[in-house]
């Protein structure tokens, strides 16, 4: 009987070993080997081969993955979403708690000056799957602008702009009061809501009308909010409830129920 066999980049990401993206990085780059040799995109593996990653050993149990974990971090601006950085800056990855196997991947990134919700999960194959544009996942953001913002540049926000890599619009865009009043004679205040997470995409749109981003902070992925007592630099598990309403748009749907015909 043969053993079955499943695709790297999908295998290592169920153990938590990256999302299915980072892992095809490391294989173009040819940082991953399997049994010695540069490993392939889609290549079939059972778990028993040896895996090395930049020359280390990469260990993986062949057996079950183990039991998926979901966190949210209140990230603080001026920390970056990668595990190194050559200038030294600190990492989301520095505040969070030790797993015995695999690691955590998170569920798409903030830019060095974005505040806000994160996601990690030890389920890379999950972190893929929200993360896919075809999951057409709402991202919410409180955004502080300065410019000249009228009915015309939100309208405009509202039907899209074409930025250097491709069309982009807010789903939805909201004013909202600002947090002194001093404040509003130069900053306007705003809800927006986009269904993807390009690179600096907010920042972009605003820029393309003119305005200025001056604080960005994300508060909600999906249907998952950050909770108000979460302060910046602390996380905490996700609960069942919160969990399973994250999981719900990429759940399969169910087909319209079947009527039984004539006996």
């Amino acid at each position: 009987m043969k053993e079955p066999k499943e695709r790297i980049q999908k295998w290592l990401a169920a153990r938590g070993h990256g999302s299915r993206r980072e892992i095809e990085g490391w294989i173009r780059a040819g940082r991953l080997k399997v049994n010695g040799k540069p490993a392939e995109i889609g290549q079939p593996v059972s778990g028993h081969e040896r895996f090395s990653l930049d020359g280390r050993p990469l260990h993986v149990s062949p057996e079950q993955k183990t039991p998926r974990k979901i966190l949210m971090y209140h990230k603080p601006p001026g920390e970056i979403c990668t595990r190194h950085d050559p200038e030294g800056r600190p990492s989301v990855f520095d505040r969070l708690p030790k797993i015995r196997q695999g690691r955590w991947v998170s569920v798409g990134r903030l830019d060095l000056n974005t505040a806000g919700l994160l996601l990690f999960t030890n389920d890379g194959t999950l972190a893929h799957r929200l993360m896919h544009p075809s999951a057409e996942i709402p991202r919410e953001y409180w955004v502080r602008v300065a410019g000249d913002v009228n009915e015309n540049t939100l309208e405009a926000l509202r039907h899209g702009i074409e930025l250097d890599d491709g069309f982009a619009r807010f789903d939805d865009i909201m004013p909202l009061q600002a947090l002194h009043e001093d404040d509003s004679q130069y900053n306007r205040y705003f809800s927006v809501t986009l269904k993807e997470g390009r690179n600096r995409e907010v920042r972009r749109l605003w820029e393309a009308v003119g305005c200025q981003v001056s604080r960005l902070k994300r508060i909600r992925f999906g249907n998952v909010a950050l909770p108000k007592d979460l302060a910046q630099g602390r996380y905490r598990l996700l609960t069942p409830g919160e969990t399973n309403a994250l999981l719900e748009p990429i759940r399969p749907k169910k087909g319209p129920a079947r009527t039984p015909g004539p006996r």
